[in-house]
């Protein structure tokens, strides 16, 4: 969740009508595109009234990200399956199949308007890109424990490794991103960062 609903002064959240915004702007994403999209949609297709979505997100995009991250946490798991390597992997192809899935322009798009406007900016850092981290930090801590993983390299580094060649192929589309795809950027970032 985006935006942490106990802080936000009123009722609790209904889970439903959440469900309903969130799935609202997926469609409204797919649809209309980012830019297009706006908050008297997602009302209008969810049945909340804007002061509602207002009261639980910040603007659009933080409705946009909460969509987002539903979609990642479907796709890209935390695996932990006792080998660094192909937790790596498995996490990676997830990645790669959302950004080759319908949603991937769509975010593509979120990233771009991210370098323009620093609210959509911050609402993607700290809505969608700390909790993506969060999961190889993880992944890698428990690599480093198993001593597959080196523990003389930054971790943040080591994740940008990883995230940084599907991040470049999703935003200049100058090459493929499959599952063989995945498994080659974890070999080769693996060969420099284990043991």
């Amino acid at each position: 969740m985006t935006v942490d609903s106990s802080a936000r002064p009123g009722r609790p959240r209904s889970e439903q009508s959440r469900s309903a915004v969130v799935r609202a702007t997926s469609e409204l994403l797919h649809e209309v595109g980012l830019r297009a999209m706006t908050t008297e949609q997602i009302a209008a297709r969810s049945g909340a009234s804007k002061a509602t979505i207002y009261k639980w997100w910040p603007n659009k995009y933080g409705v946009a990200v909460d969509a987002f991250f539903s979609e990642l946490q479907a796709d890209s798991p935390d695996p932990d399956t006792g080998s660094a390597r192909t937790d790596f992997s498995v996490w990676l192809r997830g990645l790669c199949h959302f950004y080759t899935g319908p949603s991937g322009r769509v975010f593509a798009q979120l990233v771009g308007e991210a370098q323009f406007d620093p609210e959509v900016a911050d609402v993607l850092r700290e809505g969608l890109i700390r909790s993506r981290r969060a999961v190889l930090a993880s992944i890698w801590e428990r690599g480093v424990a198993r001593g597959e993983l080196r523990d003389d390299i930054d971790p943040d580094v080591a994740v940008d490794l990883l995230i940084g060649p599907a991040l470049y192929r999703l935003m200049a589309g100058h090459a493929g991103l499959d599952d063989a795809t995945a498994d080659a950027i974890v070999d080769a970032a693996i060969r420099g960062l284990s043991r």
